[in-house]
């Protein structure tokens, strides 16, 4: 399967015979290119203008907003709302999406801002590769995200919502993600394809090319 990156949190997932999966697709005004994407499902994590420019992709039959679990054209899909306490009260909830594309699972983690619980990281399953926000503002900064990595332990790690161009919000970049994983030369590549032999025991980070052209 290919897995495609956009920017902010928006990923395109492919497998022929299978469904397309688009995560995220967010507003041009934010600073990047305008996404002209085709998808069989949409998922939104959150409700806000990096996670929720529908019209963005056409043709989704489905959009997921919300807790539940799916099949759709041969993908299974659980969705997941990870919601944390601020000075007592809850915050708004992100949703955290787990995709199973025959045997190969890719947890995307959306805006998620906090480290989970163990119960919460036992919800999501065995990953293989996990979409995670390291760019602060709003959801998980560097340090966090090397500790909720370690409580998973998928085989690849992708690192996402982070400073790739001229975004209008504060977005850390991937430096001292990287510094935090003591990783000094990362392997970049366009797109990552994988396959059921793709895994390792030793967890890759990689990190994908925002593609700007939709």
């Amino acid at each position: 399967m290919d897995i495609t990156w956009y920017g902010f949190s928006c990923f395109r997932l492919t497998e022929r015979g299978l469904s397309t999966i688009v995560t995220d697709p967010y507003d041009p005004e934010l600073g990047l290119a305008p996404l002209k994407l085709k998808a069989d499902v949409l998922t939104i994590s959150q409700d806000t203008p990096t996670n929720n420019h529908e019209k963005s992709v056409k043709g989704a039959k489905k959009t997921i907003t919300g807790a539940g679990e799916y099949e759709i054209g041969g993908v299974f899909i659980s969705a997941i709302p990870m919601m944390k306490k601020k000075n007592g009260e809850k915050t708004d909830p992100s949703l955290v999406c787990v995709f199973d594309y025959d045997g190969i699972v890719i947890a995307h983690l959306g805006n998620l801002s906090y480290v989970p619980t163990q119960s919460e990281i036992e919800r999501m399953g065995s990953v293989d590769v996990l979409l995670v926000p390291v760019g602060g503002e709003g959801a998980l900064n560097p340090a966090q995200a090397v500790e909720v990595i370690s409580l998973i332990e998928p085989s690849v790690v992708i690192p996402m919502r982070y400073k790739v161009g001229s975004e209008s919000i504060q977005l850390g970049d991937s430096v001292r993600f990287l510094s935090e994983v003591g990783i000094s030369e990362p392997e970049h590549l366009p797109m990552l394809k994988v396959g059921k032999s793709s895994f390792s025991e030793e967890t890759q980070v990689i990190l994908l090319d925002a593609v700007q052209n939709g």
